[in-house]
């Protein structure tokens, strides 16, 4: 009876664990060695999100899905929005109804009616895979499923991955899920399929308010790295030391 390579580095992961060694003592070829460029590339994405242009339309979440086959109607998307109501008695209240995905068309959030009258602020949050510079979650992948490109960005190999649910845990930005049909762990890529051909992220493509951009970090002049430059960003979480490389403008202390 033959034996497929995942279901062999599963086994190959039960007994290690069984006998308490250390997975450090495996050396696997990864797809980040098995790819791993002589030279510095010319080229680290980054990406902006600006809160202020954001409307909740949810344009964005359905062009992500249908881009990269993520089932429309699952619970589970590579990006989602997050709508957040600070009101007149101090609390803050957020959604994000799958994900954003249909927009906000109702005042019940989180099982409560908002009235009009009692919301002192409101916004939206889009969020994405952030695409670290130091990411936890190719540091924890056992067998190099999760891997960074010379570009920066982090993507997962599918034939490699094991389902281990390692790299999930580990994101502190909570991105990474499950694939309900492939059963290994998915999050978003910045459409680097599409970014290579010179196109624009499908997202990025989708928002008719600009609200997302997405360039090249390295390039002295392209319109993101100047807005980074010159005008005042925010990162999400940056106490943890990843460096992440999505910036937000106008981004509101009570997201997190």
């Amino acid at each position: 009876m033959s034996i497929s390579r995942r279901d062999f580095l599963i086994s190959t992961l039960k007994i290690a664990a069984a006998s308490a060694l250390p997975l450090s003592a495996f050396k696997i070829l990864s797809p980040a060695e098995a790819r791993a460029s002589v030279e510095a590339s010319t080229v680290r994405w980054g990406f902006i999100v600006d809160t202020y242009k954001c409307v909740g339309c949810g344009f964005c979440v359905k062009a992500c899905k249908l881009e990269n086959e993520v089932p429309y109607e699952a619970p589970v998307t590579r990006t989602w929005v997050e709508r957040y109501l600070i009101l007149k008695d101090g609390r803050m209240v957020a959604d994000t109804p799958l994900g954003g995905r249909d927009g906000f068309t109702s005042l019940e959030i989180q099982e409560e009616v908002v009235k009009p009258e009692d919301v002192a602020k409101a916004f939206f949050v889009p969020k994405l895979c952030n695409q670290c510079e130091n990411p936890p979650c190719v540091q924890v992948c056992p067998v190099g499923a999760t891997y960074q490109t010379a570009d920066g960005v982090v993507l997962v190999d599918r034939t490699w991955c094991i389902g281990c649910g390692y790299c999930i845990m580990a994101c502190p930005y909570g991105v990474r899920f499950f694939h309900p049909v492939y059963k290994v762990a998915e999050k978003c890529t910045f459409c680097y399929h599409r970014i290579n051909k010179g196109m624009k992220t499908a997202c990025v493509g989708a928002c008719p308010f600009g609200a997302r951009q997405i360039g090249n970090l390295k390039d002295p002049n392209d319109p993101v790295t100047k807005t980074i430059m010159t005008q005042r960003v925010a990162v999400l979480k940056d106490e943890y030391g990843t460096k992440p490389q999505v910036y937000y403008i106008g981004l509101d202390e009570n997201v997190r």
